[in-house]
């Protein structure tokens, strides 16, 4: 979003500082308390919130009438390829190969077995193929950055990739995104869709960002990282990181609200 033509443009030393003041606003209210483990929908430093977040009660559906229009998947419409992303063409993509592992659960702990997840991602140079993706930075024609997997009875998932780049997205100016896969996970219906992301350990741009620093509960942060992973990692291939997702319950993984622009 770019600002207004009557109004300053924000700097990122701006943005820290309404960052720092929410971060103040949100302890205070806690009060000593269990800081909210999700952001709020309208989060002045992440600037479309303020624009996108919903004003009004949702609308109610029948979820069995939405179920008669929407998409069916079976084991047969996944093909194992799909988990790999570095397969999808002639030529290997560019970037360092990174493979991701982990287990979906509920928040009793348990497996979420047959549950599709699809990811999505910037190329290594921080690049979506998408046309409203205008970052100059070079696409990879041998890398679109999509892929899909349905997790195994003990809830295990296993990806390889491209480690993608960060890329500006003019929140303000010089805003960056920090480095981050996005996953999607559909439940048992469709209906039931839920959206996150994984970040990579140590990012200089995590106390930066917005949409991360819009959680303001450490714990529920650090539930976003990766984990770098020794023995995920293949002598000589790539490298591996292990991340774990919780769906539901108090230490679930944020997901982000159904009218976020998935930046």
């Amino acid at each position: 979003m770019h600002p207004s033509a009557n109004q300053p443009e924000l700097t990122q030393a701006d943005i820290d500082v309404e960052i720092a003041e929410r971060s103040a606003a949100e302890t205070d209210a806690a009060a000593g308390g269990a800081l909210p483990s999700h952001p709020r929908r309208d989060y002045r430093p992440y600037r479309s919130t303020t624009l996108r977040h919903p004003t009004h009660e949702l609308v109610r559906a029948d979820p069995e009438e939405i179920e008669l229009v929407s998409p069916a998947f079976g084991h047969t419409d996944v093909a194992p390829e799909e988990a790999d992303m570095t397969i999808q063409h002639a030529g290997e993509p560019l970037g360092e190969r990174i493979i991701v592992t982990g287990r979906i659960l509920d928040g009793d702990g348990r497996p979420v077995r047959n549950q599709l997840v699809e990811i999505w991602q910037a190329n290594a140079s921080g690049r979506y193929v998408h046309k409203r993706d205008q970052h100059p930075a070079p696409l990879d024609p041998n890398f679109t950055g999509v892929g899909r997997i349905v997790t195994g009875d003990d809830g295990s998932y296993r990806l390889t990739t491209i480690k993608p780049g960060p890329y500006p997205w003019k929140n303000h100016r010089n805003a960056w995104r920090p480095a981050h896969i996005h996953f999607s996970f559909f439940g048992t219906a469709f209906t039931q869709r839920l959206i996150t992301q994984m970040y990579f350990p140590g990012d200089p741009l995590f106390g930066l960002d917005p949409i991360y620093q819009s959680i303001v509960d450490p714990a529920a942060r650090e539930r976003l990282v990766a984990g770098y992973d020794h023995d995920v990692s293949v002598p000589e291939w790539a490298t591996g990181y292990r991340w774990d997702v919780v769906l539901t319950g108090p230490s679930s993984t944020w997901m982000e609200p159904e009218d976020a622009d998935h930046a």
